[in-house]
C-alpha cells in the first residue's frame, strides 16, 4: 500500500466522483490523491486539501470515473473503417475483410492501424483495451510506448494468417511474446482462438493446456449468430458452447465475445464455469447478428463486460457510446425499462471489463491501492444541463467529446483533449495515406 506519510504526486478535485465500487455511490466535492501511480486518497474536499501534494488540479463541473475498459476489439482494423459497410456478416467477413487482410495486413499496417486505435480510445476515455489481431508483438510495442493498458491476445486459426504460417507457429510466437512481457506492468498476454468454426479440437485443447500452465486468459468469438449455432449442430451434433465445455475450455479465464444466441443450457454453462461474456451491441446491430440478453445474464450472476469490436464493423471505437447503446438495447430485449440501469452500465464498462480480463485487482474502480487509471468527464455543456444525476447524464446525455483528461497508472495521457504522448498530426496524415492507397487498389 502507498506510504501515507509521503506527499501526494497529484490531487484531483472534481465536482463528482463515482468509484463504481461500492456500487451506486456518487461522491460530491471529494478529492482523489495519486502517489506512485496508485490511488492513495479519497476524501471530502476539505480533508483532501490538508494533504500535501506536488500538484493540485481543480476540475469544476467534472465527473471522475475509473478508466473505461474496452474488453474486445481488433485495433488495426481501424484502417478498414467504412470499407465494407451494410453487408451480411459472412459476406462481410469472407468476401471483403479476409481478402483485404490478405492483401494489406503486414507489420506496417498493424503499426499504423493500432496507433490510430490507441489514440481514438484515449480520446474516448478508454484506458485499457483488449486486442485480438495479427502481429501482436507490434501491437504490444505500441501499447508500451503510448502508456495505455491492454490485453494482447495471440490470434489462432486453422489456416495461415498474416504473421504466422499455421496455428503452431502462431502459438510459438505467442509463447515467446508471453515470456517477453510476463513482468510488464500494463500488458497482459492471452490466447485468442478466433471462433469455434475456425479452430479445431486439437488446437483448442492445446490452448487450454497452455492457458492453464501460464494462468492466461482465452478470448473467443462465440455464438455470434444463429447460423454459427445451427452449423455446429448440423456438423457436430452439439452447440458451440457445449463443445467448448466438453473440451474444458470454459472457466474464469474464458471470455466469450458476442453471445447473441443463449438458451437455458448455454446460460447454465456460463454460470457454472464463471466465464465472462463480452457484449458488443453496435457491431451485432450493424451486422444483424442478434441480441445478447444482458439483463438475463446479469440476473443469473454472469459477469458481462462490453467491447466495441473493430472499427470495420462498428464503425468507431467509442465505449461510452457503446455503453449507452447497451443500456437502451438491454431494456428493449428484456421488455423492461429498469433493465441495465446507468450505474450497472458504467460498471459493465469499467469493473466488469477489468474482471473479464483478470485485472479487477488492479483497475476498474477507484479504490485505495489500485492503479490510477482515471477519466475526467466534463458535464458543463448546455445539452447536459441540468445535472440531477451525473451518471445518468454521462450515459444518456454525453458523448466521448466530454472526455477532458485521462490518466493511466497516474500518468496523464490526455490533457484537455490533447494527447500528451502521441503526434496526432502525423497520425492523421498516415491514416489518410493508407485510405488513399487501399481505395485506389479497389477502384
Amino acid at each position: 500500500m502507498p506510504n501515507a506519510a509521503a506527499p501526494l504526486d497529484l490531487l484531483l478535485l472534481p465536482t463528482w466522483l463515482v468509484p463504481v465500487e461500492p456500487a451506486g455511490v456518487v461522491l460530491q466535492e471529494h478529492g482523489l490523491g495519486i502517489r506512485d501511480g496508485r490511488i492513495a486518497l479519497i476524501a471530502p474536499r476539505a480533508e483532501a486539501l490538508r494533504h500535501p501534494a506536488t500538484e493540485v488540479r481543480e476540475l469544476p463541473g467534472m465527473l471522475l470515473t475509473p478508466g473505461l475498459v474496452n474488453a474486445h476489439g481488433h485495433a488495426a482494423m481501424s484502417l478498414f473503417r467504412g470499407m465494407a459497410d451494410d453487408k451480411a456478416l459472412m459476406n462481410w467477413l469472407q468476401d471483403h475483410i479476409w481478402p483485404a487482410e490478405a492483401k494489406w495486413v503486414d507489420e506496417a499496417f498493424i503499426h499504423d492501424g493500432t496507433e490510430l486505435a490507441i489514440a481514438e480510445q484515449l480520446q474516448g476515455g478508454i484506458t485499457c483495451f483488449s486486442d485480438m489481431y495479427f502481429f501482436p508483438e507490434v501491437s504490444s510495442q505500441l501499447v508500451h510506448t503510448s502508456g495505455i493498458r491492454a490485453q494482447i491476445t495471440i490470434p489462432v486459426l486453422d489456416f495461415p494468417i498474416p504473421g504466422a504460417r499455421d496455428a503452431d507457429e502462431a502459438l510459438r510466437k505467442g509463447l515467446s511474446l508471453f515470456d517477453d512481457l510476463r513482468l510488464h506492468p500494463r500488458i497482459k498476454v492471452a490466447f485468442g482462438p478466433h471462433a469455434p468454426y475456425t479452430v479445431s479440437d486439437d488446437k483448442l485443447e492445446n490452448i487450454r493446456m497452455l492457458a492453464e500452465e501460464l494462468d492466461a486468459g482465452i478470448q473467443m468469438h462465440v455464438h455470434e449468430t444463429a447460423f454459427e449455432v445451427q452449423q455446429s449442430l448440423e456438423q457436430r451434433g452439439e452447440r458451440p458452447m457445449a463443445r467448448l465445455a466438453r473440451l474444458d475450455l470454459l472457466g474464469p479465464r474464458f471470455q466469450a465475445v458476442h453471445m447473441t444466441q443463449i438458451n437455458d443450457e448455454d446460460l447454465q454453462l456460463l454460470v457454472e464455469s464463471n466465464a465472462s461474456v463480452i457484449h458488443c451491441p453496435e457491431s451485432n446491430l450493424k451486422l444483424a447478428s442478434g441480441f445478447c440478453p444482458v439483463e438475463r445474464l446479469w440476473q443469473a450472476g454472469v459477469n458481462v463486460a462490453i467491447g466495441t469490436d473493430g472499427a470495420a464493423s462498428n464503425n468507431d471505437i467509442d465505449l461510452l457510446g457503446e455503453t449507452r447503446t447497451a443500456a437502451l438495447l438491454a431494456k428493449a430485449v428484456a421488455g423492461s425499462a429498469t433493465a441495465l440501469d446507468v450505474h450497472r452500465a458504467l460498471r459493465m464498462a469499467t469493473l466488469n471489463g477489468a474482471r473479464a480480463l483478470g485485472l479487477d485487482d488492479e483497475i476498474g474502480s477507484l479504490e485505495l491501492g489500485k492503479a490510477a487509471d482515471i477519466v475526467a468527464f466534463d458535464l458543463t455543456e448546455l445539452a447536459q444541463q441540468p445535472v440531477y444525476d451525473p451518471v445518468s447524464q454521462l450515459i444518456y446525455a454525453s458523448n466521448r467529446n466530454s472526455v477532458k483528461h485521462v490518466w493511466v497508472g497516474g500518468k496523464q495521457l490526455l490533457d484537455n483533449r490533447r494527447l500528451t504522448r502521441m503526434d496526432e498530426e502525423k497520425l492523421h496524415a498516415s491514416t489518410i495515406a493508407w485510405g488513399q492507397k487501399i481505395a485506389t487498389s479497389r477502384s
